[in-house]
């Protein structure tokens, strides 16, 4: 399961950036991957930029403030500005484990000039480019017994309607605009709808006997289907989360 956290951000404090919330049923689960995603402002010439992620600690702890998360130095000559991601798995792990630890944290990427090019606070013009971390869970194991329908794999001889698996890859598609999920457990359904769905669909299975002109018998088809939670570039390289309905087939059936 693929999810997307935006900060809180405090424009009355310091620093502007960044606290990120979660629920609790996220933080039970197991962290797969985390990254975090930072838009660095466009440069006129070829700069070197010093990108760092600092955590954060209480106010009344002794010593410093901050301490390093990551440091990474970067050759940046986009005149657009770009999207840069940061390897937060380590980080988010220690959060989930240590809620208490979370005190959120700081990002800058100064260039040789002093410059922050980093966006943790959109001014005008810089909706959607804020800060988020992009996180895939493990996914935890729903058990029910109630009209579950019929699955199968690729090996499978049985000839009824069907659940089978597939994924899509939108990488394999040249879909480059989508950031997470790369692909995902789209499933469809297949198979034969026989005599004993007669009871079911009795005025379908009779029309279809009589040969009326355009009728059809019962078919496979999906009878509950699930959104998937997206990210993706909208037309101004502006970061969308969003929930694309009916994209994943839970349960096959006739119909």
């Amino acid at each position: 399961m693929d999810i997307a956290a935006e900060p809180c951000v405090q424009v009355d404090g310091s620093p502007k950036c960044c606290f990120f919330k979660f629920s609790p049923k996220i933080t039970f689960t197991n962290v797969v991957r985390a990254h975090l995603w930072v838009y660095l402002r466009p440069v006129l010439h070829t700069s070197t930029v010093y990108l760092q992620i600092l955590r954060l600690k209480p106010v009344t702890e002794k010593g410093s403030r901050h301490s390093r998360i990551r440091s990474l130095k970067i050759d940046l000559n986009s005149r657009n500005g770009r999207w840069q991601s940061i390897d937060f798995k380590h980080v988010l792990q220690n959060w989930f484990k240590q809620p208490h630890a979370n005190w959120g944290i700081e990002i800058n990427a100064f260039d040789m000039n002093g410059n922050d090019l980093a966006i943790t606070s959109p001014g005008n013009g810089e909706k959607g480019l804020q800060p988020f971390l992009e996180v895939k869970v493990a996914e935890t194991n729903k058990r029910t017994r109630r009209n579950l329908g019929l699955d199968c794999d690729e090996h499978s001889t049985e000839s009824r309607c069907c659940r089978y698996p597939l994924t899509v890859d939108f990488e394999a598609f040249g879909w480059d605009w989508i950031i997470a999920p790369k692909r995902y457990k789209a499933n469809y359904c297949s198979g034969q709808c026989e005599y004993m769905f007669m009871q079911k669909y009795p005025h379908t299975h009779l029309v279809h006997h009589a040969n009326a002109r355009g009728s059809a018998g019962p078919c496979c088809t999906p009878t509950k289907m699930s959104p998937i939670n997206m990210l993706y570039f909208n037309d101004k390289q502006q970061i969308i989360n969003g929930q694309i309905p009916g994209m994943v087939v839970d349960r096959c059936g006739c119909s």
